[in-house]
């Protein structure tokens, strides 16, 4: 299983990357997505009795399985939130850059440097808070991904095993040609996967310990 679980590391993602804002632009008009296609049910059959060798969608466990969805989810949220304050700094830009454009001739010499001061702070800080919303997001996929695969590794060591597995392919990265569709351990490892998480009981904060009462000053001996 070693060189699987590096395949696992470093060629699966979670979810992809989204882009921010671009700075200084305003926002151009999203395309209209293309609907994937569908897909074609596949008929179900059993693992083949004595085989050694079977293969797996990871990509395909992170988009169907109930944790990759929750996953998902939070990172696109993440990103709609960056990409709304991204927005909200880029039209301030956008209309002090409009204003001395139009009216820059009209102001006074100390007016038009603050309003060009004021311009260039922006554009600073919308650099900054675009690079900023990156890295968010990226670090936030990659602590997302890091703890789905520790979750999703044992139900794989435990398909694996029952199954007599000696050698498990992750089907996007190792170059398969054609395989055998009972050879796909894809639907089962979903299957123990939702399942395992909906079992597992929910995460609960660290105790507080109670507080400590103050401390009795002793009694004064009666004379």
């Amino acid at each position: 299983m070693k060189s699987f679980v590096l395949g696992l590391v470093f060629g699966f993602a979670l979810v992809a990357t989204p882009d921010v804002v671009r700075a200084q632009q305003p926002p151009a008009p999203a395309p209209k997505p293309t609907p994937p296609p569908v897909a074609q049910p596949q008929p179900s059959r059993p693992f083949p009795e004595g085989a050694k060798i079977a293969y797996l969608d990871i990509q395909r466990v992170a988009a169907e399985s109930a944790e990759g969805k929750v996953s998902t989810a939070r990172v696109q949220a993440l990103n709609q939130k960056k990409v709304a304050e991204l927005n909200d700094l880029n039209k301030k830009l956008l209309a002090d850059q409009q204003k001395l454009q139009s009216q820059g001739a009209m102001l006074n010499e100390s007016a038009r440097a603050e309003l060009e001061r004021a311009i260039d702070r922006q554009q600073k800080e919308l650099q900054r808070s675009q690079q900023d919303a990156q890295e968010e997001v990226q670090q936030l996929q990659t602590d997302l991904q890091s703890t789905f695969q520790g979750k999703l590794y044992p139900i794989i060591q435990q398909v694996v095993a029952e199954k007599g597995i000696e050698v498990l392919f992750s089907q996007r990265d190792s170059g398969i040609v054609f395989a055998n569709p009972a050879l796909d351990l894809t639907a089962d490892v979903i299957k123990r996967f939702d399942a395992a998480q909906a079992a597992a009981p929910p995460a609960t904060p660290p105790a507080t310990p109670p507080a400590t009462p103050p401390a009795t000053p002793p009694a004064k001996p009666q004379k």
